[in-house]
């Protein structure tokens, strides 16, 4: 296959059976969290493994680290005097939250105005897919050896990931790393992702009392739990709304404008609600540190008696800079905490999981040979460098491990994508963009870059 116009015709010919096995894929409800049923993840791992087989792949296993969840690495050769390629996407999937928030089944895939809903549809079952696509378009003529690697438990952590790429190290060995789990600048405009922030995810827990207490009897003079933890909450805001807790790092940010009405359409932002901190949006969401409560336990409002909370407990997630370290800020974040609490209450904090964030230097031929693919298959439209305000942690892992590779971070998701959240969605149109530039990535790549340099 030597010319675009004989790849884009192949790409075109094999899409109508990748969405078939995407929305297959779909319907598979693998959840790595705790306490959801681990057998779809081993029934995911299947089916991913087939796909990969089909797709050309002589060597395909499915790989697990003691009680961690199934991996799939699939490896074909390179042709002599060829760089190899290492394809990464993740087959778990993010729980679904309020099922009453889904317009349709979040595992009954459906097309709406040319998007198709699911859970996973687009992260990162698409992103697995458009690695298949790829394989499929060229067949037994791959210019590249390949080596696939999708992860099945990326949503949860990836606690076996760094083990998994040791143990495999030298069958994973590549001199480019496509990590498609990311997104594009918006709808008809590419990108490459070249920062990522961190994350330090921790439990904090406040106690003012040793047993609850009536509120009539006693509220007035003591401090509850759940008062308490609020007031400390609101500490780690300024009136701004920037983070006020000392020692993380702020970065300047690449010199997109993302307008402000786009912003909040985006976001869902209702009228009237204000954006929170200040300078560039872009660096608000890229390149400087956010904090979120993503949930409080306490008693729920329809069984909540009259009387004063004895503890209660926050779950708090900072994000953190590229820079910045998730070490220093797990301190930083706990030295703040016990020096505002309020009332001399007891604080205590406890880690649940962290990951570092990462800069990529996007030059030399791998990018080159990227950046000329997305260009002609959005037909003209070169992609941008964009940083991204989620966390891919394991990504530093990839930059330790493999020091010598090109990592390339792309990926099929839109602004309007909403993975995590209800009716996520992959933009159909696109998706078939994102499968011809890894096809011609691939093309571009057997001829730009040099193995082993």
């Amino acid at each position: 296959m030597t010319t675009e116009a004989e790849l884009r015709a192949a790409v075109a010919a094999q899409l109508p059976g990748v969405r078939t096995d995407l929305e297959a894929l779909v319907r598979i409800p693998g959840i790595a969290f705790d306490g959801f049923d681990f057998a779809p993840l081993a029934r995911s791992a299947e089916a991913v493994a087939e796909l990969l087989r089909g797709a050309g792949l002589p060597e395909v296993t499915i790989e697990r680290i003691g009680d961690g969840h199934p991996a799939v690495i699939g490896r074909r050769p390179a042709p002599p005097g060829a760089p190899t390629v290492m394809l990464y996407a993740h087959h778990d999937v993010q729980p679904i939250g309020d099922r009453a928030a889904w317009q349709s089944d979040p595992f009954e895939p459906v097309e709406r105005d040319g998007r198709l809903y699911g859970r996973g549809a687009a992260d990162d079952k698409a992103g697995i897919m458009a690695h298949v696509a790829a394989l499929r378009a060229f067949g037994d003529d791959l210019p590249v050896g390949v080596v696939v690697f999708v992860e099945g438990e990326e949503e949860f952590g990836s606690a076996s990931l760094e083990e998994l790429l040791r143990r495999h190290r030298d069958r994973l060995a590549a001199d480019v790393i496509v990590i498609a789990d990311s997104g594009n600048w918006a709808i008809g405009q590419p990108a490459l992702t070249t920062s990522l922030r961190g994350i330090v995810n921790a439990f904090v827990d406040v106690r003012t009392l040793d047993h609850a207490v009536h509120s009539g009897m006693f509220g007035g003079a003591v401090p509850d739990a759940l008062t308490t933890l609020v007031r400390l909450l609101a500490t780690l805001h300024d009136d701004n709304g920037d983070v006020a807790v000392d020692g993380l790092v702020n970065r300047p940010a690449a010199p997109l404008d993302y307008p402000e009405d786009r912003f909040r359409e985006e976001a869902g932002l209702l009228d009237g609600v204000a954006l929170m901190g200040t300078g560039r949006i872009v660096e608000r969401v890229w390149t400087h540190p956010a904090i979120a409560v993503l949930g409080i336990d306490a008693p729920a409002t329809a069984e909540a008696p009259n009387a004063l909370v004895p503890s209660a407990r926050a779950k708090v997630s900072v994000r953190l800079a590229p820079g910045d370290d998730p070490k220093s800020a797990y301190a930083n974040l706990r030295a703040h905490l016990e020096k505002h609490a309020p009332f001399g209450a007891r604080v205590s904090l406890e880690l649940e999981h962290d990951g570092s964030p990462c800069v990529i230097d996007a030059t030399g031929p791998a990018f080159d040979a990227a950046r000329a693919a997305f260009t002609t298959a959005w037909d003209g439209v070169a992609p941008v460098d964009i940083g991204v305000g989620g966390s891919i942690p394991f990504i530093a892992t990839f930059q330790e491990l493999f020091p010598n590779a090109a990592i390339l971070v792309t990926g099929v998701e839109d602004p309007d994508s909403r993975a995590h959240g209800p009716n996520e969605s992959l933009h159909l149109g696109e998706f078939a963009r994102v499968c011809l530039a890894e096809a011609l990535l691939l093309a571009n790549v057997a001829k730009q870059v040099t193995p082993g340099a």
